[in-house]
């Protein structure tokens, strides 16, 4: 493993500013996906359901963008890669009105060869505050892609 791709671990980097959660936004990526759960879309039975309003559905936090362009700092990722698969852990529910900081970290870097050739993961853990300091969610990002392939460093 290349030692300019492993000396980001540990590092956090974090978003440029806190994201707004609003009933649009929530009833977009509904419509978007095709979400019809009540508690998400509908004011009225939500209100009367457990969290007391409408809540975004978990999927949700998967829209949220890691800290900083993080995967671009990291030479390898600097023109892109694919992403390789996401996991994410809730805490509480986002609702309209939170302001959302986000906060990543480099977990792990590694390297897996296949049948063609040498491919280069990135883990990136990112978590997700609230404006009372409460954390809302953690989302693993994980990026591949080939070495060889990115820019040249500055």
């Amino acid at each position: 493993m290349d030692q300019g791709q492993t000396k980001f671990m540990g590092r956090t980097y974090l978003g440029r500013e806190p994201i707004l959660v609003t009933g649009e936004r929530i009833a977009s990526f509904c419509a978007a996906v095709g979400e019809t759960n009540p508690l998400y879309v509908d004011e009225a039975a939500a209100a009367k359901g457990p969290y007391g309003g409408i809540i975004a559905p978990p999927a949700f936090v998967a829209g949220f963008r890691y800290g900083d362009d993080v995967f671009e700092q990291i030479p390898v990722f600097r023109r892109g890669g694919l992403m390789a698969g996401i996991d994410f852990e809730l805490e509480q529910p986002l609702r309209p009105g939170d302001l959302i900081r986000v906060s990543s970290e480099v977990k792990e870097v590694y390297e897996k060869t296949g049948r063609t050739g040498t491919m280069v993961f990135a883990v990136v853990r990112s978590t997700l505050i609230n404006q009372r300091d409460e954390v809302v969610a953690r989302i693993d990002h994980r990026m591949m892609n080939r070495p060889g392939r990115e820019k040249a460093e500055p």
